[in-house]
C-alpha cells in the first residue's frame, strides 16, 4: 500500500466516518472503494465547445429562417411519418 494525505471537506469527513462505523469497513476502504468505482466508469467525455458553438449557430439559424416562414402554409403534424 502507498500512503497518501488528502484534503477533504468537513462534510465529506462526517459522512466518511458515519459511514465506517459500520462493523469492518475503515475509512481507507471507504475511499479505495470510491476511487475504484471512479475509474470504473471510464473516462470522461471532454468538452468540445467549438461543437456547441456550431451547435447554437445552427439553433439561431433556424430561429432565423422560422422568423421568414410566418405565413408557412403547412403543419407540424404533417411532418410526422403515417
Amino acid at each position: 500500500m502507498i500512503r497518501k494525505q488528502v484534503y477533504i471537506k468537513p462534510h465529506h469527513d462526517a459522512l466518511l466516518k458515519k459511514r465506517a462505523g459500520e462493523p469492518g469497513v475503515t475509512e481507507a476502504e471507504l475511499i479505495q472503494r470510491a476511487i475504484e468505482a471512479h475509474l470504473a466508469a471510464g473516462p470522461s467525455i471532454p468538452r468540445d465547445i467549438s461543437a456547441w458553438e456550431r451547435e447554437k449557430q445552427f439553433i439561431l439559424s433556424r430561429v432565423k429562417k422560422g422568423d421568414q416562414e410566418r405565413d408557412r402554409q403547412w403543419q407540424r403534424e404533417e411532418l410526422y411519418v403515417r
